[in-house]
């Protein structure tokens, strides 16, 4: 089992390179079941994530092929198995996006209930009542879930929560549906755009993603792509949030500034100096922040993914924030690893009331899932001693050579394997 092992105290300073989105190609991978030709991904984050997303679609008679190191081929021709592997489903819960494509073009799935970090229930009743609403019949028990259709029928479509993962399903499954298809209170991250950028370039035809409300004019058959993911905008915010509490002077390139307003925003309102440019976003502080409130909300307000690491730099600001979850309802799990480095944290329901302090100190911590770990890891920059952070398969989920970057921006940081 590895740890990371942070003893810091200096400032960082340095480039760092975003990698594209984790969020992005997950679904991007699965959409390319709906194609018997080539699809090519470039500029591939080689993650657990994506390994795992690899593993369901070959499961099921998809190639699936590393060129360079950095692009991926897909070829789902010869679909023979429409029961993808149980272990892999459970391992990861992006991995039940598969469905979607899987119902549209072979007419049935059998696939188990999804997995992934435990930050909270995340139903997928969305996404079931979405297929079923589209003329699916579906079946559940034992763990199972199966969907038979001939051919699904366009339906208008209302979501009782913008979730992102039901909007990139229904949507991948509505492209080689019979009519027209509408998701409306539908997600609007930059994730749905890209899905949906993706997919037209694939011969589908859909209007309106990024708004809430989506259509989708179903077709007969869709070709083979090639596709550059966007780039993460998490991985992205834990490197801005990490330089301004930190301090010092980073660049950080490759992004979409416009998908990172709620973080920019924050940071400013911080005493942080944040300089946008077209393709990178400079980060400028003296590591002393003030206090801040956030609430997490679906895009564009403030992300949930970005809530722990925030949380961290609320740690350190000079007096009170408060932090309030409304997305997940067991995303405070953190909040105990951060105690045990000093932190002074109170829990009132689905809101943290932190009160900050000047230092935090070095300790024995548990990445509990994959953002917090980050937290935990830009907690280590500001700490006294050392911090030793286990679990860190969590950050391998979702942080491309998570170390090596913090390394080059000049952070004392080691990898240990056990």
């Amino acid at each position: 089992m590895a740890k990371l092992v942070i003893n810091n105290g200096c400032s960082l300073r340095g480039t760092v390179n975003i990698s594209s989105a984790k969020n992005a190609i997950l679904p991007i991978i699965a959409a390319s079941l709906l194609s018997g030709e080539d699809c090519i991904l470039n500029e591939i984050p080689y993650l657990e994530d994506v390994k795992v997303m690899g593993e369901v679609i070959q499961s099921m008679g998809a190639s699936f092929e590393i060129l360079n190191g950095e692009r991926l081929r897909i070829r789902a021709e010869n679909i023979t198995n429409h029961e993808p592997v149980y272990e892999l489903i459970r391992k990861m819960r992006a991995s039940f996006l598969v469905m979607g494509p899987t119902l549209a073009r072979f007419g049935r799935i059998k696939i188990s209930l999804p997995g992934g970090c435990a930050i909270g229930t995340r139903p997928i009743d969305l996404h079931l009542k979405g297929f079923a609403a589209m003329g699916a019949s579906i079946t559940m028990g034992h763990g199972f879930i199966e969907a038979v259709a001939e051919r699904l029928k366009g339906e208008s479509i209302y979501l009782d929560f913008p979730s992102v993962g039901a909007t990139e399903n229904i949507m991948m499954a509505a492209c080689l549906a019979e009519g027209t298809t509408t998701i409306e209170n539908a997600a609007e991250e930059p994730e749905i755009v890209d899905l949906s950028n993706y997919l037209n370039n694939m011969g589908a035809n859909i209007r309106g993603a990024g708004t809430d409300t989506i259509k989708i004019e179903g077709v007969k058959q869709l070709k083979g792509a090639a596709h550059t993911a966007i780039p993460d905008r998490i991985e992205a915010g834990t490197f801005m949030i990490a330089a301004a509490v930190a301090g010092g002077d980073v660049v950080i390139e490759g992004v979409v500034p416009e998908h990172l307003k709620p973080v920019t925003a924050k940071l400013k309102e911080m005493g942080v100096e944040v300089y946008e440019h077209e393709r990178s976003i400079r980060v400028k502080s003296d590591g002393v922040v003030t206090p801040t409130d956030i609430k997490t909300m679906p895009y564009p307000g403030f992300p949930t993914d970005m809530q722990s690491q925030m949380m961290t730099a609320m740690c350190l600001a000079r007096g009170t924030s408060i932090a309030t979850e409304t997305v997940f309802e067991n995303r405070f799990m953190h909040i105990n690893e951060l105690k045990l480095m000093g932190a002074k944290i109170k829990v009132d329901g689905r809101s943290a009331i932190i009160e900050g302090c000047e230092r935090l100190s070095g300790a024995k911590v548990k990445a509990t899932d994959l953002r917090a770990g980050a937290a935990l890891a830009i907690a280590g920059l500001c700490a006294d001693g050392y911090t030793e952070i286990s679990d860190i398969f969590h950050i391998d989920r979702g942080y491309v050579k998570f170390e090596e970057k913090l390394k080059n921006l000049g952070v004392n940081i080691t990898r240990i394997d056990e």
